[in-house]
């Protein structure tokens, strides 16, 4: 029997370790995968990407955020920074909080917001801070609950003014985010006013004067404590030695909503 030589030997056994990593590499070879082999995994992702992907089903595929595939690529999953940028919301820690990246504008709000909201709702934050009251002491997701967008009604809260009040009329004199500044159209009815202000309402409901034919909101105009100067409507009617010797129009004549009463003195 011929001995085999060393020379041949060696060779022999590094053409075997080749062979052995060659198919080791192979079997730990990333197939080439196509956007349409995603599903056949991944049923539940593409599923709500169709659903509500917004530019992430319009502009974007798996593949463009997820490049490769575990284990070959093991940090296949992308930072949101990699695409969203230029704003203080997007500087945000843990964007999953509120995103699920395949339906991202169905944003679900958890546990207490506040400066998250403030970055995209600058003038909400500007409001609150410029008129503090008890609502900008809440998380905004207090009011907001749950769900982006959500706008709750007052009367969740808020007893109202009286029975004529219903939740239609709060926007009527108040805004939510500064609820203590009120302004008013020049449609709003006496009625309203009524709710707060009922013993001027009666006064004004019981008088026999051509007050009685005016509207609340045509003497306290767009905002709320208004008080107009009787010389506004009426300029100086009497003459003027009168105006003289009782320059207050009160000294005579009796509170604006109940002129029925002249004090004549």
């Amino acid at each position: 029997m011929q001995k085999l030589s060393v020379p041949f030997l060696t060779a022999l056994l590094g053409m075997v370790l080749c062979g052995l990593l060659f198919t080791a590499g192979t079997a730990l070879a990333q197939p080439m995968l196509s956007v349409d082999d995603c599903a056949k995994c991944h049923e539940q992702q593409p599923r709500e990407i169709e659903e509500a992907g917004s530019a992430h089903k319009e502009q974007i595929d798996c593949q463009e955020c997820h490049t490769g595939h575990r284990p070959v690529s093991p940090n296949n999953i992308p930072q949101c920074s990699m695409c969203h940028e230029d704003s203080s919301h997007y500087e945000l820690e843990n964007c999953l909080r509120c995103h699920n990246p395949h339906q991202p504008l169905r944003v679900v709000l958890n546990g207490e917001l506040k400066a998250e909201c403030l970055t995209c709702h600058t003038d909400q934050n500007e409001q609150m801070l410029a008129n503090p009251s008890a609502h900008a002491t809440f998380a905004c997701n207090f009011c907001h609950a749950d769900t982006h967008g959500v706008i709750p009604e007052c009367l969740q809260c808020h007893e109202p003014h009286s029975e004529n009040v219903t939740q239609a009329d709060c926007a009527t004199c108040h805004e939510v985010h500064q609820p203590l500044v009120l302004e008013y159209a020049d449609s709003t009815p006496n009625i309203l006013c009524a709710a707060c202000h009922d013993l001027p309402y009666s006064q004004l409901t019981a008088t026999n004067t051509k007050h009685h034919e005016r509207t609340c909101v045509e003497c306290h105009q767009n905002k709320h404590k208004t008080v107009p100067q009787c010389s506004d409507c009426h300029d100086l009617p009497h003459a003027e030695g009168i105006h003289a010797k009782f320059p207050k129009c009160g000294s005579c004549h009796n509170i604006a909503h109940d002129l029925n009463n002249f004090s004549g003195k």
